[in-house]
């Protein structure tokens, strides 16, 4: 697989937030990931039951333990009283 530069950048967080206002981002934004990936193990399992999902499985699995990791990240701001800062990019590339 041959990757060519960066042909665009989506900035799609950048700022600070309160702890509650991080946690809603990025829970909001691991929860659509997660949904995406049910959905797309769903459809393959759809047509096929045999269907190969490692793939799904092991996003799902990772995405869950992100969140449960974040959540240690969370309490700590919140006790603290303290802001988080968020910021990122997707980087998209177009490749062979």
């Amino acid at each position: 697989m041959t990757t060519t530069e960066v042909t665009h950048k989506v900035q799609l967080v950048d700022g600070k937030f309160t702890a509650m206002e991080a946690s809603d981002v990025i829970n909001a934004l691991l929860d659509e990931k997660i949904n995406f990936h049910k959905i797309h193990r769903l459809s393959m399992c759809e047509g096929d039951v045999l269907s190969d999902t490692t793939f799904d499985d092991s996003r799902l699995a990772q995405l869950i333990r992100e969140k449960e990791n974040f959540r240690a990240v969370y309490q700590e701001a919140k006790r603290a009283g303290k802001q988080l800062r968020i910021n990122g990019v997707l980087k998209i590339e177009i490749i062979d």
